[in-house]
């Protein structure tokens, strides 16, 4: 599934590798001393090569998996900053905050107080209804009955994404296992999220990302990640906190009649001219460009 529109593109480096050409050892006293020491490094043992995808490292993320995959309601915030490129060229630091409810298979809602414009995002299994306060403007959409399809479709037809959304599916291990092709165990810390956290470093469909762990409760509490192909590496970072999980969530949560009272507007992608021929993005994360 996953669904990103943090709209950043990436592609695989790959590093030429260039032959050599080496004189005959008769002719060159240097190839002779050079020819000896490789035959004695052919000769030693191969050194056992480290996993790329670590037992410690995939366990940890397990465990988070399965921690929000058995709760049936959710609540938390996430603090998102991202670096954006500034006009004189250095990259600027802009944040949003999202207040998330969920109840799962089929409900979601979510608050964006700021920075930036204000929205709301509702979603009941029926309809999903994206909201902005200030322009009093409302796009609704039919829905499809589970949050994770209701996030996809989110994305592929109004641009809508939210950075916490491989969190909030039903099965977030299995999202970015589906990518992954590296993941190692960095060690603990004692700052993050006041209380002890385990570190892990892994690439999730071309994006490295460093993530800080729960050692107690297995909750994520920050994610700190790169694309690795964008040449400018701009960095993105997500706080969680205020995590609730299986708290009682009133009915009318995932509804707003403010908001379906609003102008209408099309439930449609800010950008359409983009789309007509547009490759689609490595699954679970967004093209380059906003």
């Amino acid at each position: 599934m996953t669904i990103r529109i943090r709209l950043f593109a990436w592609a695989l480096l790959i590093a030429s590798v260039a032959l050599l050409v080496i004189p005959s050892a008769q002719s060159n006293p240097k190839a002779t001393k050079k020819k000896a020491k490789t035959t004695a490094a052919e000769a030693s043992p191969t050194p056992e090569a480290t996993p790329s995808l670590e037992p410690k490292a995939l366990d940890i993320l397990k465990a988070a998996s399965s921690r929000l995959a058995a709760a049936q309601t959710m609540k938390f915030n996430a603090v998102h900053f991202y670096e954006s490129p500034s006009r004189h060229g250095h990259p600027l630091a802009f944040t949003t905050k999202s207040e998330v409810t969920l109840q799962k298979p089929d409900k979601l809602r979510v608050i964006m107080p700021g920075d930036g414009p204000a929205s709301e995002f509702y979603y009941d299994g029926k309809k999903m209804m994206a909201y902005a306060p200030a322009e009093n403007l409302v796009a609704v959409a039919d829905a499809p009955p589970t949050i994770d399809a209701a996030l996809e479709q989110a994305y592929h037809s109004a641009a809508i994404y939210f950075p916490f959304a491989d969190w909030i599916v039903a099965d977030p291990y299995k999202e970015m296992s589906e990518g992954m092709n590296l993941a190692y165990y960095i060690g603990q810390s004692k700052v993050v999220g006041g209380t002890t956290t385990d570190m892990v470093a892994y690439i999730d469909h071309g994006v490295f990302i460093q993530a800080w762990i729960g050692a107690e409760d297995k909750l994520p509490r920050l994610l700190h990640a790169t694309y690795l192909e964008d040449p400018e590496r701009l960095r993105h970072t997500l706080v969680l906190s205020d995590w609730q999980l299986d708290a009682a969530v009133p009915p009318d949560t995932f509804a707003s009649a403010k908001a379906a009272s609003a102008n209408p507007m099309p439930f449609a992608h800010p950008h359409p001219e983009a789309l007509p021929g547009a490759e689609p993005t490595a699954k679970g994360k967004p093209p380059k460009k906003q």
